[in-house]
Parts: C-alpha cells; sequence; structure tokens
C-alpha cells in the first residue's frame, strides 16, 4: 500500500513539473514571437524549422545586448546623417550599387553612434540592433547583401526602401520621434522622399 502511495505520488509529482516545462516553453516562445517579430520567423527558417534552435539563439541574443542602451548622437550629427542619407538615395539613381555600399556603411556608422556594437562585426551588430529594433532590422541586412553585390537594381532598390525603417528608429531623438502621423520623421524636412524611383534607376530594366 505505501509503495503505490508512493509511485502515484511520484507520478503526480512528474506530471507536475511537465506540464509547467510545457507552459514555460510555450510562454517563452510566444514572448520571443512578439518581442522579434519578422526576425523571429527568419531566424526560425534560418534553422531549417528547428524552433528549439532558433529559440536557443533568440534567448542568446537577448542575454548578450539585452541591456544595451541607445546613446544620445553628437550634437549636430542626426542633422548630418539625414543629409547624409538624402545623398545616397538620391546616388541610387545613377548608381545603385554605389548607394547601398554607402547605405550600408552609413548604417553602420550610425548604430556604433547610438551604442550597438562596432559594425566592422556584422553579425554582432545585426544582433544586437534585432534584439531592439527587430521589426525594422531586415532592411540593414538586405543593404548589407546587395553591398556585396548579390542581387539585381530592384532587389537593391527594394533593400533601400526597407532599410530606410531602420535609419529613421536610429537617427530619431527617441524611439516615438521616428515617425509622425504614419510618416517617416526624415521626410518632413524636405530630404529624399521615402520610396527610391524604379524607372529611373539604370539598368533596373522596368519602365
Amino acid at each position: 500500500m505505501i509503495t503505490a502511495v508512493i509511485i502515484a505520488v511520484v507520478v503526480i509529482a512528474a506530471a507536475a513539473v511537465l506540464f509547467v516545462g510545457l507552459r514555460r516553453t510555450r510562454g517563452g516562445g510566444s514572448g520571443l514571437k512578439h518581442r522579434f517579430g519578422p526576425e523571429y520567423d527568419h531566424t526560425v527558417a534560418r534553422h531549417d524549422g528547428d524552433v528549439r534552435a532558433a529559440e536557443q539563439e533568440l534567448r542568446e541574443r537577448v542575454r548578450l545586448h539585452g541591456s544595451v542602451k541607445s546613446e544620445p548622437l553628437p550634437p549636430g550629427a542626426r542633422e548630418r546623417y539625414v543629409a547624409q542619407w538624402a545623398g545616397v538615395q538620391e546616388q541610387f539613381v545613377e548608381s545603385p550599387q554605389q548607394a547601398v555600399t554607402e547605405a550600408d556603411a552609413l548604417l553602420a556608422r550610425l548604430a556604433r553612434d547610438r551604442g550597438f556594437p562596432d559594425g566592422a562585426h556584422f553579425d554582432e551588430q545585426l544582433a544586437a540592433l534585432s534584439v531592439h529594433h527587430a521589426h525594422s532590422v531586415h532592411g540593414y541586412r538586405s543593404v548589407h547583401t546587395a553591398a556585396r553585390g548579390q542581387g539585381g537594381t530592384e532587389e537593391m532598390r527594394e533593400a533601400m526602401v526597407e532599410a530606410r525603417r531602420l535609419f529613421d528608429s536610429l537617427v530619431a531623438e527617441h524611439p516615438a520621434d521616428s515617425t509622425r502621423n504614419g510618416r517617416p520623421a526624415t521626410a518632413d524636412r524636405g530630404h529624399t522622399s521615402w520610396a527610391l524611383p524604379r524607372r529611373h534607376a539604370k539598368g533596373s530594366g522596368t519602365s
């Protein structure tokens, strides 16, 4: 009788531990999905659908970079960055490849100035950015890929448009300043518009 009671207690305890573990796993996955958004799906895909491995990587990113705090830009830096980005967008019309290369370098410098790891270590910088700007970091990844000569003109144009979201977030004085009434804050300052023209970019092959 005593043996049966002990076995029953052990089984119940094991079931309780398993239940709590499953709840924590599901809760953690749900929390990571909410925090990382599209970056969560990208990481799962990069791990060939292995959710556990992807979530382990994302948790490690949070552990390493979750405490990063955005540093204020030096006086006058915001205006310089806005002007430089506008110049890169204008350059895209004549030289898309050069434009994405300069956009890649500009984002690396801007992220460094805001307190993120140096852009010389792209993977580390991207990982840190993904923890704090998960919904806009994909554009930076696309621009970095395009800067290495991968993709055609249309892919480069799309990468530039997507990267603008991260640029606006980083260049804003505060996160809430990155958009105003649904528009990028930098667009209100008389610089190049959000979208890049398709038909004028050399080699685009579109009309």
